[in-house]
């Protein structure tokens, strides 16, 4: 069977990044707002017509799923990531990008939200500092905050998106990220050119292989270096992700025989239908048979491993989240519980309960999907 990454793909997707971001296009889905609404009245492709046939069934909410499965209510258990994201300002305007980053945007956190975030990092034993963004590499407290974390001992993870180390004023940051031992978590969603131009811009690919090749010379990736190298998959389209460790097994092939390139591991994510993405389905009329396959392939067994349940997200502005997706849809966290990061309390947020949306078909669906990749991985 080929790779989901082997095929071509029709001229008419090869340039889709050529764009500002929603907001400048002052599209109507630049609106969390008008994002939750349109998740929120998705109807289903499947099942009788109702009465004269003009209606179709809703799909369920993602609550009614976990009560049938007995897995309600969904709760939070520890804090063992606090992502933070520093802003939605980025050097590439991807097709797929839920948070709506690119160059046009101005969104970035303060060094005052900084200072409170290591302030927790401090009075607390959280292990991880998850820093995405944007290009989190933009902000201009970036590095003042992974020196900080690194000094107390946490692991930072940079979610790093490969052509920012080329840009100019940023060729420095691989030996910065090598001499505080920063995982770099990269996103490269295809192992051939055409593939990946098509998602992220042209010229990426190209730019992201001299990156990884930057970053080998540096250990990361080289197995015994320490310096850990993550690769992120997510698909080119409406489509879930194939198997994790078979498609790592490709990838590893694949980039080391075209390009000489070692990474340490393969993280499989799949496309949630938020902001860019949501606007490209709608566009391309797959909005609802992709929200069906979701809800279809609505897997239990991912439940207890999915991120929002040992993870806390903070935005640019120091405002609390249960995961990065409901940040940009901007659902606040339930119930009487802290709001912003200066407001901290461990205690009320480890056994927060869990804001849901239909979104959240797309972290249970198959294998399941985490910042972390496949919540259940397959080796055979």
């Amino acid at each position: 069977m080929a790779s989901p990454c082997s095929h071509r793909h029709s001229p008419q997707h090869l340039e889709p990044n050529v764009q500002l971001t929603l907001l400048r296009q002052k599209a109507e889905l630049a609106n969390a707002v008008k994002q939750r609404e349109v998740l929120e009245s998705a109807i289903s492709t499947k099942g009788p017509a109702v009465q004269d046939g003009s209606a179709k069934p809703s799909l369920p909410f993602f609550n009614q799923q976990l009560t049938l499965n007995g897995l309600a209510p969904l709760q939070a258990t520890s804090i063992e990531v606090l992502q933070i994201n520093v802003g939605k300002v980025c050097n590439q305007t991807c097709s797929h990008c839920h948070v709506d980053a690119g160059p046009d945007r101005r969104e970035n956190m303060s060094r005052e939200t900084a200072e409170a975030i290591i302030d927790v990092l401090a009075a607390t034993e959280i292990p991880t500092l998850d820093i995405t963004g944007g290009a989190p590499e933009m902000n201009p407290h970036f590095r003042w905050i992974v020196e900080q974390a690194s000094a107390l001992g946490r692991r930072v993870i940079d979610r790093c998106n490969l052509t920012i180390l080329m840009a100019n004023g940023f060729k420095d940051l691989p030996e910065f990220l090598a001499k505080h031992n920063v995982q770099v978590v990269a996103s490269l969603p295809c192992y051939l050119e055409e593939n990946c131009d098509s998602q992220r811009g042209d010229g990426v690919f190209r730019r992201s292989i001299e990156a990884l090749r930057r970053l080998n010379s540096l250990g990361y990736g080289v197995p015994g270096s320490g310096r850990t190298l993550s690769l992120v998959y997510n698909p080119i389209g409406p489509a879930l992700p194939p198997d994790q460790s078979k498609l790592e097994t490709t990838y590893r092939d694949e980039l080391k025989s075209r390009y000489d390139i070692v990474f340490t591991e393969l993280h499989t994510i799949t496309n949630l239908p938020i902001s860019r993405f949501l606007d490209e389905l709608l566009q391309s009329n797959k909005y609802e048979e992709y929200m069906q396959t979701l809800v279809d392939h609505f897997n239990p067994q991912t439940v207890g491993g999915v991120m929002c349940r040992t993870m806390l997200s903070v935005d640019w502005q120091g405002r609390l989240f249960d995961c990065d997706f409901n940040q940009m849809l901007d659902m606040p966290l339930s119930d009487d519980r802290p709001t912003h990061i200066q407001d901290f309390d461990e205690q009320l947020l480890s056994n927060r309960m869990i804001q849901t949306g239909r979104h959240c078909f797309g972290c249970t669906a198959g294998s399941g999907s985490s910042c972390q990749g496949a919540v259940i991985t397959h080796t055979t």
